[in-house]
């Protein structure tokens, strides 16, 4: 058992003894940086304080009061009174908290715990090392531990003594830019002083920002404070004069940015860390941690364009490893087919969600002319921020000649006979609709008896080429129509409203009716919504999973539950629609009602469109024929991850009774080679990935886009303007309700004609959008899977509402324009008409 450690002793391999910021201050001592000389009380010595172990049974209150009250041990006094000696005689010396769960990779703990600077004399060392243990029970220290599912019987505390830095300017100094990601650009922000006024925010500090050796930003604060030391200990505030000058000089910046790049290069990670410049002109480096909030980056070399998949899927979450073998496979079909490359380095990850490597295309004229269009529908907010790379140098076009992809489209376009399939559609979209719906057997047929990864390889890709166009040529004719008749905003999201043959809303639709029949048994009824489960819900829940139990949300994910895995979901949604009580709002009579409309629309543009009006009924019924299969690709890929699924977790149960992996969900956190792996414990590597996913839980910011330099460009674009909530037009109607902000639609309570916010949606979100009086989504395009169901369902629509869910709070009044894309709060005034 070890009490004290002197920084010399210590390096990483030590966090359980000696926590997080005192091994970081070993690390960069043994690396001949220049840490102040100091040493740490480590958690033996904590743990010998007496009823240590019944402090995570108690309130956060009565912790500190005992730690607080409680003598330390007679051996753990001398020792650190012995270390401090060693120091000098009664030297000023800084006493700082060090927690185990502390400056960890997920979580930085910075300010969790208590600082006290400038203690002098043995016995006030011991008093601030008392005080530290205390403040590991602080209430915002309890609450970071809660928020971070981290076990309070699991965290220590241990102490670091340092000696005292008498600093004329101090602060802190990021290896990476915190803002926009942007990795090997040194931040620095100082002011006169100890560095507590910087860390506690109670100066405005100079503000510097370093590119390799140019100073590249210079933002100087009015530094009205300082901290500064009092002889015999303690400290005081001082008003200072604002002078408008820096505190530090070029050469200091500079230097200091040297220093930033030894601490990354030791860590090899960026690092958040704190120095001081004392009255010599000596620089001390005082204390150095992981940035936690940076997004990883792939790896690879040069400079690269990724943009997330997952987002535009409207998946914030991570996806699961099987989830991400997955789509691996389905990449590697997809890349042999389009580039006659399976091993294309285009598909990659970060961050437990998948990216595509864009640059390539970023670089071609067609390519720039191509995909911000085609993204303009899909997820407008990352087309806006690609075309802001348009004019970066680093994005020079190599590629100005579109023969290649012209060649490349025309060899897959013969290949699938894709004229045909849209010849065909157009003559006779009846027949079309019906041969595509079709294929959802012939996948499944194809796929029996291969291997899940086979059959993603062999029966997604080529499959949906004969499906795509079928839809395409419905929107087709909705943009020809749009060059051929004048058109009022939202007059062709009208024509879309109630289409036929969408899988989605079928799905939908068959809830609802599920609810329906619930409701005509009032006895029924009332024993379902309290929480009961009559036979009549209980056989209608279970036809309703027969068909659709295939489908969650966030189904992309092959890693998670189905809805026949686990049911809570729809028992939660058809409870929810027991609450409709207007029968005018019913979703099938909105459905009708949408239908009707577009079909009077078709008709009011045909007869604006006068001698062309047989043409534009021509073209618009076969839009509303064929539209409505946009959501069937993903179905058939969703079908087919029902099946295999199933195969994956009987592999799961031939693990568990191997004694690989404790349950037949571990599965789901190995690849496809790993789960057929015939001998090894894989309880560890199953572990640490679980751990990995729930780090990424937490995680609430994903970039959309993201730079091989850590940069996420939409954090350039700077903030939304007050009031300024704009998107893009979905679905067309003005609605002025009640938000109700949701970021997990699992048992989310929404109250019929409330406004839908949320972050994305996928075909899983959408049994909410039957009760839903509007929608705000913060992700998304006009063709995105929450417009197609808002427009069939004929409620007003905006997406691509920047920050949406943060702006927006729940029980606010707030009108959406679906047709203007145009998201209004309303006033406190307004509402009570004061």
């Amino acid at each position: 058992m070890s009490l004290v450690e002197d920084f010399s002793a210590i390096d990483g391999t030590m966090l359980a003894v000696v926590g997080g910021k005192a091994a970081n201050l070993g690390e960069l001592t043994k690396a001949g940086l220049p840490v102040p000389q100091g040493f740490c009380v480590t958690t033996d010595a904590y743990r010998l304080v007496e009823g240590i172990d019944e402090l995570a049974g108690l309130t956060a209150a009565d912790a500190r009061e005992k730690l607080l009250t409680a003598p330390i041990p007679d051996d753990v006094a001398k020792a650190i009174v012995a270390e401090y000696e060693k120091l000098g005689d009664d030297v000023p010396v800084a006493v700082r908290s060090s927690a185990t769960a502390e400056d960890l990779p997920f979580a930085s703990f910075a300010g969790q715990q208590d600082t006290f600077l400038n203690i002098v004399g043995a016995q006030e060392v011991l008093l601030a090392v008392r005080r530290c243990w205390a403040s590991l029970w602080t209430d915002r220290a309890v609450s970071y531990r809660e928020t971070n599912g981290i076990d309070h019987r699991s965290v220590y505390l241990a102490v670091v003594v340092q000696r005292m830095i008498d600093s004329a300017i101090s602060g802190v100094m990021f290896t990476a830019n915190p803002v926009t990601g942007k990795r090997n650009q040194y931040v620095i922000d100082a002011s006169p002083g100890l560095g507590e006024a910087v860390v506690s925010g109670a100066v405005n500090p100079d503000h510097f920002i370093v590119d390799g050796d140019e100073i590249v930003e210079r933002r100087l604060g009015d530094k009205k404070l300082a901290i500064r030391s009092l002889p015999g200990g303690g400290t005081e505030h001082v008003e200072l004069a604002d002078h408008g000058e820096a505190c530090l000089t070029d050469a200091q910046i500079i230097q200091l940015a040297e220093l930033g790049k030894k601490v990354q290069n030791h860590y090899g990670s960026p690092q958040d860390t704190e120095w001081a410049i004392d009255a010599d002109g000596e620089l001390h480096l005082t204390q150095a941690r992981p940035i936690t909030t940076l997004y990883p980056v792939p790896d690879g070399d040069g400079f690269h364009v990724y943009f997330c998949f997952s987002l535009a899927q409207g998946l914030e979450r991570p996806i699961t490893p099987m989830g991400r073998a997955a789509f691996r496979e389905i990449a590697k079909s997809a890349f042999a087919i389009i580039i006659g490359d399976p091993n294309s380095q285009s598909y990659t990850e970060a961050g437990e969600r998948i990216y595509f490597d864009i640059t390539k295309v970023m670089r071609s004229k067609v390519g720039r002319a191509f995909v911000p269009r085609l993204l303009d529908v899909m997820e407008a907010r990352s087309a806006e921020v690609l075309r802001g790379l348009f004019d970066d140098p680093r994005l020079s076009l190599t590629q100005t000649s579109p023969w290649p992809a012209v060649k490349r489209m025309a060899r897959l376009a013969r290949r699938f006979e894709i004229p045909l399939v849209v010849a065909r559609a157009l003559i006779n979209p009846e027949k079309a609709a019906a041969k595509a719906v079709g294929l959802e057997q012939e996948m499944l047929g194809r796929a029996r008896g291969k291997s899940p990864d086979e059959a993603l390889r062999e029966c997604v890709v080529p499959v949906l080429p004969r499906l795509a166009p079928t839809a395409l040529a419905g929107f087709a004719m909705l943009g020809l129509v749009s060059k051929v008749v004048r058109t009022e905003p939202g007059d062709l999201q009208t024509v879309l409203r109630g289409l036929p043959n969408n899988v989605t809303t079928e799905m939908d639709l068959a809830l609802w009716g599920l609810a329906r029949t619930i409701r005509q048994d009032p006895v029924a009824a009332r024993e379902f919504q309290n929480g009961g489960m009559p036979e009549l819900a209980r056989k209608g829940i279970e036809e309703f999973l027969a068909q659709w139990g295939h489908r969650a949300v966030a189904e992309i994910d092959l890693g998670l539950p189905r809805w026949s895995d686990d049911p809570t979901y729809v028992i939660g949604v058809v409870r929810n629609y027991l609450r409709l009580e207007d029968e005018s709002m019913a979703p099938d009579a909105l459905f009708a009602r949408g239908a009707a409309e577009a079909e009077a629309m078709i008709e009011t543009l045909a007869k604006r469109a006068k001698w062309r009006g047989g043409f534009v009924r021509w073209a618009l019924k076969r839009t509303r024929l064929l539209a409505g299969l946009r959501e069937y690709p993903k179905y058939l890929v969703i079908t087919l991850f029902g099946v295999l699924r199933k195969q994956i977790a009987e592999q799961g149960d031939r693990l568990v009774a191997e004694d690989r992996i404790d349950a037949r969900d571990d599965v789901f956190f190995l690849d496809f080679a790993e789960m057929r792996s015939t001998q090894g414990d894989l309880r560890a590597l199953v572990a640490e990935r679980r751990e990995a996913y729930d780090r990424e839980m937490r995680r609430r910011r994903i970039p959309r886009i993201l730079l091989s330099d850590g940069t996420e460009p939409e954090a350039h674009r700077g903030p939304v303007a007050p009031g300024d909530l704009t998107g893009t037009p979905a679905s067309a109607g003005t609605i002025t309700g009640t938000a109700r902000v949701v970021m997990d639609p699992v048992g989310a309570h929404l109250e019929p004609g409330e406004i839908l916010v949320a972050p994305s949606t996928d075909p899983g979100w959408t049994p909410l959008f039957l009760t839903a009086g509007g929608l705000v989504m913060e992700m998304g395009g006009a063709n995105s899977h929450g417009a197609v169901v808002a427009r069939e369902y004929g409620i007003p629509a905006v997406v691509g509402v920047r920050e949406a869910v943060t702006r927006i709070k729940t029980g606010e009044r707030i009108t959406v324009d679906g047709s203007t894309g145009v998201v209004s709060t309303i006033s406190e005034e307004a509402v009570t008409g004061a």
